[in-house]
């Protein structure tokens, strides 16, 4: 199962205007079973779609898990999965608080391998509110009952010892770090990718085409997940 997350910086590059179309076409080369998106609902509309859902069904077979009725988005997030996922749970919004509203979309699924929990997030900028987010989305990681879990977003966190990732080692252990921001010049891991139990992951990699430098100020993060691996 190929999985993502990646934040689209409201679908405009580096800098200029929105380009919904560029965030479609990185989508066609990544391919993913599921993604997280970051960025992808604006704050002052959340009820404008930033991402065309026809094209997204047609063209790239996922469609959106709607929290809110008429929102694409939740809190700025948004899960895509492909069409013939069963939906087991959810989707559940998560509040997470912060001077922006942030927060998380949790939703338990199975896309033919077998259920699984996952939750995509983006964290805030303080330390202090991304350890308390942090303690949030592992309590709802964990809870019962106990299933395989993916946590995907843009964690803000640069050191393995940070504030969010040392609170989330004591159920994922240290996530596998890769440059994904800035997109221009990619030196800081900002984005992972979390999975319980170990060796869920069997491949991790940073989708870094020209595509993807233009489209974000985020290069995504993608995984290959192996349900049932020891």
């Amino acid at each position: 199962m190929r999985v993502a997350t990646w934040n689209i910086h409201g679908t405009r590059g580096a800098a200029g205007w929105p380009r919904p179309g560029r965030i479609l076409d990185v989508l066609a080369e990544i391919r993913p079973d599921l993604i997280a998106l970051q960025e992808a609902q604006s704050w002052l509309r959340p009820g404008t779609s930033m991402l065309d859902e026809a094209a997204l069904a047609d063209r790239l077979d996922l469609v959106p898990l709607c929290v809110v009725p008429g929102q694409q988005g939740y809190r700025g997030n948004l899960l895509l999965v492909r069409r013939d996922a069963m939906l087991r749970r959810g989707p559940v919004g998560l509040r997470l608080g912060g001077a922006q509203p942030r927060g998380a979309i949790l939703a338990e699924l199975d896309l033919g391998a077998g259920p699984i929990r996952v939750i995509g997030t983006h964290l805030s900028l303080g330390a202090g509110r991304r350890r308390e987010q942090a303690r949030r989305l592992l309590a709802a990681a964990m809870e019962p009952p106990p299933l395989p879990v993916l946590v995907l977003g843009d964690l803000n966190e640069i050191r393995v010892q940070g504030a969010a990732l040392a609170v989330l080692a004591r159920g994922f252990g240290v996530p596998p770090a890769a440059p994904t921001f800035p997109a221009l010049r990619p030196t800081l891991s900002l984005d992972r990718i979390l999975a319980y139990p170990a060796g869920l992951i069997s491949e991790l990699a940073v989708h870094d085409t020209p595509l993807a430098r233009r489209a974000s100020d985020h290069l995504p993060l993608m995984a290959c997940i192996r349900l049932g691996a020891p």
